[in-house]
């Protein structure tokens, strides 16, 4: 029976989103960010050689029909990504009124977000006061630190100290629909933290603000602080049903890789496994050997996005495209014969562009197990259906399959 494998290079975009205008950096609209062609371009003229060198080299994930995608959706360049596909390709287009992870996803998973997020004001401080007592109260402190729009590295950095001294959470949020929360796994303690977040979460998400996101750290002034693989969402849950419920229902199992569960409040999710990125491309692996006939398999890898695309590192990023493409490499090989493997992402973040937020893309689809063809400019939603007819379950939602 047909096993699908839903993978998300988080971040991983490639330009031309008709409605970039609409969607900003501070003042810059994120017209003509393209995170995969000006990564590609950079790497072609010796701007990204910091661990690595030369032209972007993907070639597998290129000979699905990468270079083809990121061409089709923004008519750039792409130096490097050049071959014939011999997948099924593409590149998707999102309707959802946000460039965040939970709009995404839920949109691959076949729901468009049925509300506008609500997104907390560029200023200090950026919380309302009511908020701001909430957070005292649950936590058993007279105050909060930050209470900004901040860089979760340099929040710590900057702020890391005074934590320790006065036991008092740092709160910050982006240009994302995030309340984040950072405190020092010894001295506030983890299980804290993430009871915390989860007592704040309904209140939150009665805001409609996405997500609550708990970001432990540890480490000293001396020796610098670094944030650990704690970390932990707390999500809205999809207000209707998604593609791992269709799934379910048809009796078939649905195993989550990273933070797809935290995502979807292991909305229609069997199990799910968490860890940093070469962890889980070990736990795609196995699950490539060892997922039930039938089962999904959605597996999300955030380092693209949280290691390089908000700190603007463009040679990290190429560095962590060309591993993922080796390791890709191995899984597309040691796939079924009636097994579907889609490459996707969940929004853009171009390391290239001015500011650390997250950039308005089209992403690219591409397939191994359907053939090679071209399916064009498609929908997020269209994902969802088209792994749901691989599968041959029902999709309840309004997306159409390109297989």
């Amino acid at each position: 029976m047909a096993r699908a494998f839903l993978v998300v290079m988080d971040s991983v975009g490639c330009g031309g989103a008709p409605d970039a205008d609409r969607f900003f950096n501070g003042d810059l609209p994120d017209v003509g960010a393209n995170t995969l062609a000006h990564i590609a371009q950079a790497c072609a003229e010796g701007r990204a050689e910091e661990g690595r060198s030369g032209p972007l080299s993907l070639p597998n994930m290129d000979r699905l029909g990468l270079g083809a995608a990121v061409r089709l959706s923004s008519g750039e360049d792409t130096p490097g990504l050049d071959a014939v596909p011999t997948g099924t390709w593409g590149a998707a287009t999102e309707r959802s009124a946000g460039k965040d992870t939970p709009s995404g996803h839920w949109e691959l998973a076949g729901l468009r977000v049925p509300w506008d997020w609500t997104y907390f004001p560029d200023e200090t401080p950026s919380f309302p006061a009511e908020l701001v007592a909430k957070v005292c109260e649950i936590a058993g402190v007279e105050g909060i630190l930050g209470n900004c729009h901040a860089s979760g590295t340099q929040v710590i950095a900057d702020l890391g100290e005074a934590h320790i001294r006065t036991g008092q959470p740092i709160c910050y949020t982006s240009a994302d629909s995030v309340f984040q929360i950072a405190a020092h796994e010894e001295h506030f303690g983890l299980e804290r933290l993430l009871d915390l977040c989860k007592q704040l979460a309904p209140v939150l998400h009665e805001m409609k603000v996405g997500r609550v996101i708990a970001r432990p750290f540890v480490g000293s002034v001396e020796a610098g602080f670094e944030r650990t693989t704690n970390r932990k969402d707390y999500a809205i849950a999809p207000p209707e049903r998604v593609l791992m419920n269709w799934v379910q229902d048809a009796g078939r199992k649905v195993h989550g890789v990273g933070k797809i569960g935290d995502i979807f409040s292991m909305t229609g999710i069997d199990d799910c496994v968490k860890g940093a990125d070469a962890k889980l491309m070990q736990d795609l692996h196995d699950l490539v050997d060892t997922a039930e006939d039938g089962s999904l398999t959605f597996a999300n890898f955030v380092e693209f996005d949280s290691l390089y695309g908000h700190r603007r590192d463009i040679s990290g990023y190429a560095r962590a495209l060309e591993w993922f493409d080796r390791e890709i490499g191995k899984v597309i090989g040691r796939l079924r014969e009636d097994d579907l493997l889609v490459l996707t992402a969940d929004h853009g973040n171009d390391p290239s562009w001015p500011g650390t937020d997250h950039t308005r893309e089209r992403v690219p689809v591409l397939c191994a197990g359907a053939g090679a063809k071209q399916a064009g400019i498609v929908e997020f939603v269209d994902v969802a259906a088209s792994v749901a007819a691989h599968l041959g379950v029902k999709s309840e939602g309004p997306g159409r399959s390109f297989l």
